[in-house]
């Protein structure tokens, strides 16, 4: 029997009563998509470095300024990035610590 002396039942119903609601693993599952694009993970590693406007992304990432607009649109609907406009001028960075958390985690799985 898998599980050994305990019944499979009794580890099943335990983990249930703990297990978060399907709609906040469904909103987990959604914000990890965000990070399975190249071009946004490249877009919030930049920004975690400086603040930074869509036409210096776009140059440092040999963009359109169109592609980056429209990364910028996805990961401001997600609250990854915030931005201020400082006259003409629009400059985006991370919304908070949690982003370089997220990258540090990620680079240190991968290098294991």
């Amino acid at each position: 029997m898998c599980g050994g002396d305990v019944s499979k039942f009794e580890v099943s119903g335990r983990i249930k009563k703990i297990m978060p609601q399907e709609e906040k693993l469904y909103d987990l599952a959604e914000f990890f998509k965000i990070f399975g694009d190249s071009a946004r993970v490249k877009i919030l590693w930049a920004l975690m470095q400086s603040e930074m406007c869509v036409c210096d992304l776009a140059c440092l990432l040999n963009a359109t300024e169109s592609a980056v607009s429209h990364q910028l649109r996805i990961l401001k609907h997600a609250k990854l990035v915030k931005y201020k406009k400082i006259g003409k001028n629009v400059f985006y960075s991370p919304c908070d610590f949690h982003i370089r958390e997220i990258f540090e985690q990620g680079f240190e799985h991968i290098n294991e």
